[in-house]
């Protein structure tokens, strides 16, 4: 149904994409930063981060702006609607206890993937990641599986919508580099990123499709990098994810 522009609150969405200016990477921001970052003028982004400031959603020292806590209250009011975490959490702890190793649920929003459920073993990433975070989809192993889900014209969409940028040595930042491998992992049906997303970090993806077929989330393991050759982390740990990924599909309506 389409909108009508009489019914649009601005103040809102101005201030919901202040909040978003909030990442792992700008987790203090100036008015003058977070006005760069929304595109929105001085003034606006003022009133939206002192309101944010006044209920409790963002710290303010003077200079610069934090998210507090409070916040997550609306991803998690919203990710606890969803049915999709609830259904895949229970065969996530048992995949991490099968193998030892962290295991995730993501969707892509974007041209990002937001984890919707995890299961850690153990910290494998520098950042704490939990329901709600979010990654870029060019460079992580359950991104790249959604994208190669799509149309090569929408993944080339979703890929020239954002600065691609070297998070690591290894990792890849053309547009054709990543849309021939988004096609291997067509064909192969999973996706293997090796310290791609941060040095020291492997992981293997594959998708999570619902029962009419459709792939509606990604499914991986992130590990420490070892001296072992990537192929052997494959053949470890891809037929354990395939087969929670089978059984998914027949309880994903």
């Amino acid at each position: 149904m389409a909108t009508k522009q009489g019914d649009m609150m601005g103040g809102l969405a101005k201030g919901l994409r202040v909040i978003e200016a909030f990442t792992s990477d700008t987790p203090r921001l100036s008015i003058a930063e977070a006005a760069a970052i929304t595109g929105l003028d001085r003034a606006t982004t003022r009133r939206c981060l002192l309101t944010l400031a006044e209920h409790g959603y963002c710290a303010y020292d003077g200079k610069f702006f934090t998210v507090t806590p409070r916040v997550l209250r609306l991803g998690t009011a919203c990710l606890a609607t969803m049915p999709l975490p609830r259904i895949v959490q229970p065969w996530l702890d048992r995949l991490s206890e099968e193998i030892g190793q962290s295991t995730s649920v993501a969707i892509l929003d974007g041209s990002e993937i937001v984890y919707v459920a995890r299961a850690a073993q153990r910290k494998v990433m520098s950042i704490a990641l939990m329901p709600g975070s979010r990654l870029p989809a060019y460079c992580t192993s359950m991104g790249r599986v959604m994208l190669a889900a799509l149309a090569d014209s929408e993944a080339r969409t979703h890929l020239e919508s954002g600065p691609l940028l070297p998070r690591t040595s290894q990792t890849l930042t053309q547009v054709d580099a990543i849309m021939a491998e988004l096609g291997e992992i067509r064909s192969q049906g999973f996706a293997a990123v090796d310290q791609e997303v941060e040095q020291g970090l492997r992981s293997i993806a594959v998708p999570v499709r619902n029962a009419r077929g459709m792939v509606v989330a990604a499914l991986n393991t992130g590990l420490a990098a070892s001296l072992a050759p990537m192929e052997e982390i494959i053949r470890t740990y891809l037929p354990p994810l395939r087969s929670v990924s089978l059984e998914l599909r027949t309880v994903l309506s």
